[in-house]
């Protein structure tokens, strides 16, 4: 009496939802049940601009992920709750950018 058994399959991998090998930071945890506001950010024109934004808005309490993209102006945050705009515009102000609203 011969069996053929098959091996489970894998229930992991290292691939997102969508199949990319590499998962959005903030697609990922907007996904997670995060709150995602998308601000208009002006003066950023170059990846260090991005960088400075990001930093600042990152270090608010409760902000889980940032995305600031110069050529756009828009910069993507991404908290456990609802970030209080005026937070967010002193961490831009402090970046050396100005926060003209929620795009």
């Amino acid at each position: 009496m011969t069996a053929e058994t098959q091996l489970p399959q894998a229930t992991g991998s290292c691939c997102s939802p969508s199949g990319s090998c590499h998962g959005d930071a903030a697609t990922d945890a907007a996904q997670a049940g995060g709150v995602t506001t998308v601000y208009q950010v002006t003066g950023m024109t170059c990846g260090h601009c991005e960088g400075a934004v990001s930093q600042e808005v990152s270090a608010i309490e409760g902000v889980t992920s940032v995305k600031a993209v110069a050529s756009t102006g828009l910069v993507t945050v991404v908290s456990a709750t609802p970030l209080d705009d005026e937070a967010v515009r002193a961490a831009v102000d402090e970046a050396g950018y100005e926060l003209t609203g929620r795009a």
